[in-house]
């Protein structure tokens, strides 16, 4: 293991939020933290937060008080770039741009030893661009934390083109020592986690403007479908709508307008009039003092319908002349001209999930409608009734965040495993996208994005060949119910 030893100084060079939790996790660690900030007083004021954030956690025996008083006692403030002369690890938190970035690691380089390493925590800034035009630009290096620091277990460690693949690793088995899950990524925009996580935020946005269902019917079904912890619309209120659809525009361009990454004109609309979310008192919901959250648009169970026959979710049958399926992508009126007979076509639904999502062919009975709701009320389940839409809700979304996993592994930003790391441990999903997607079957996710390609025209939805590839050898494994597999 190439860790640094604690016994090496670690430097952190601004004492903001994210500059101050770095501190705390290497001081915790328990190395000598050196903590500058060029606005007079910060990082006093900064090490005085980070003692009383301590201080919460001693009362609530999270930790103890000596280990408390250790990690303050760790942490000094530094009066100027040139006290930083004697640190290992150099790691800047300071503003987004470019040129400051590039002017402190210039500084840096005339001040700390030759073997120290360079990093830098941006989340959108090349780390190539960054190490240009310094003389040793190797060993310049992400080390990319996510907010709050001390809590979230994810750090990208990210190389820029000439970085030194020893650097890397000093930085990944260094996190990892201090208790963090790490990944290698590459630097190309937002890396792993930014960038992946693009179609959480842009197929919820995208239904909603299609009409298929509002935020917080979206948000009921991406929790209790989909088993996320927190549905996107609450998600994007609480990072901020402006921050948001900013990393989103920045994805966009940088990939010279992919459409994969195409940000939305509902969002843009939200953050022209101001509603940012709950740091505005207003987004997608309204967080005023009494207001009221609105309900999702669950099915009403109607007292004395009996159930459809001998159902359950996660069987396909045709039951009293209706066929019940996972959606495949298709539309449930397409697949019932094919069948010849009314159709019900189902969302995914995770392990131990509460809600679903359901579209219905145009010749179904709404008594038959009521009886398949009737069959979903004893087993706890809230029940959606979606327009008849390709892919539907959770299966579509799902389908995105891994076709966009594949791509960033065919384009070598990441191996697979680390992409799913990133994901997990960077925004708390409950599975890696693309072992979620071979959980569901490549063939059906396959399936779902050639479906909505075909009958939207739309290029966002074209799958990549890396997943179409491995749907190939995945066939064997998890076959579509023939009956109604589309032809692939």
């Amino acid at each position: 293991m190439t860790a640094l030893d604690t016994s090496k100084t670690v430097a952190v060079i601004g004492a903001g939020t994210m500059g101050a939790g770095i501190a705390q996790v290497a001081a915790a660690a328990g190395h000598p933290v050196l903590l500058f900030d060029v606005a007079d007083g910060a990082a006093r004021a900064a090490i005085v937060t980070i003692g009383k954030g301590l201080d919460r956690l001693v009362t609530r025996e999270k930790i103890s008080r000596e280990t408390a008083d250790a990690i303050v006692g760790h942490i000094v403030p530094a009066n100027g770039l040139e006290a930083l002369t004697g640190a290992s690890l150099v790691i800047e938190a300071i503003v987004e741009n470019l040129d400051i970035k590039q002017a402190l690691f210039a500084q840096l380089e005339d001040i700390v030893a030759a073997g120290a390493i360079l990093a830098t925590n941006t989340s959108s800034i090349s780390v190539t661009s960054i190490a240009r035009g310094l003389r040793a630009p190797g060993r310049v290096a992400g080390l990319h934390f996510f907010n709050p620091a001390p809590v979230m277990k994810l750090v990208e460690i990210v190389s820029g083109r000439v970085t030194d693949p020893a650097i890397a690793e000093t930085l990944f088995d260094t996190a990892t020592a201090w208790g963090k899950i790490a990944v290698h990524t590459r630097s190309t925009p937002g890396f792993i986690v930014n960038r992946v996580a693009r179609p959480f935020y842009a197929e919820a946005l995208r239904l909603c403007e299609e009409q298929v269902a509002d935020p917080a019917t979206l948000d009921a079904l991406m929790k209790g479908g989909g088993g996320f912890p927190m549905g996107p619309f609450e998600l994007m209120d609480l990072i901020g709508n402006d921050v948001n659809y900013a990393v989103s525009l920045s994805v966009f361009n940088a990939y010279y307008q992919d459409p994969r990454f195409r940000p939305s004109l509902l969002q843009l609309e939200l953050v022209n009039a101001g509603h940012l979310g709950r740091k505005s008192g207003r987004g997608y919901y309204d967080y005023t003092e009494g207001a009221k959250r609105p309900l999702p648009r669950f099915e009403t169970p109607k007292a004395g319908i009996p159930p459809l026959g001998n159902f359950k979710i996660g069987t396909d049958k045709e039951l009293e002349g209706v066929q019940i399926a996972l959606s495949d992508g298709r539309m449930a009126s397409e697949v019932a001209r094919e069948l010849r007979r009314p159709v019900i076509l189902h969302d995914f639904m995770s392990d131990g999930a509460t809600t679903l999502g359901f579209a219905v062919s145009a010749d179904m009975p709404d008594s038959i409608v009521s009886r398949f709701v009737a069959s979903l009320s004893p087993e706890g389940i809230d029940a959606v009734r979606l327009p008849d839409w390709p892919g539907l809700v959770v299966l579509r979304t799902l389908s995105m965040l891994a076709n966009e996993g594949f791509e960033a592994s065919l384009q070598g930003v990441a191996d697979q495993s680390d992409i799913d790391l990133a994901m997990r441990y960077g925004l708390n999903h409950p599975q890696g996208p693309i072992t979620r997607a071979k959980e569901i079957g490549l063939v059906r996710v396959l399936s779902v994005l050639d479906s909505i390609f075909r009958l939207t025209g739309d290029p966002r939805y074209r799958a990549s060949f890396a997943l179409r590839n491995s749907s190939a050898d995945d066939v064997n494994h998890h076959s579509i119910d023939p009956d109604v597999a589309p032809a692939i």
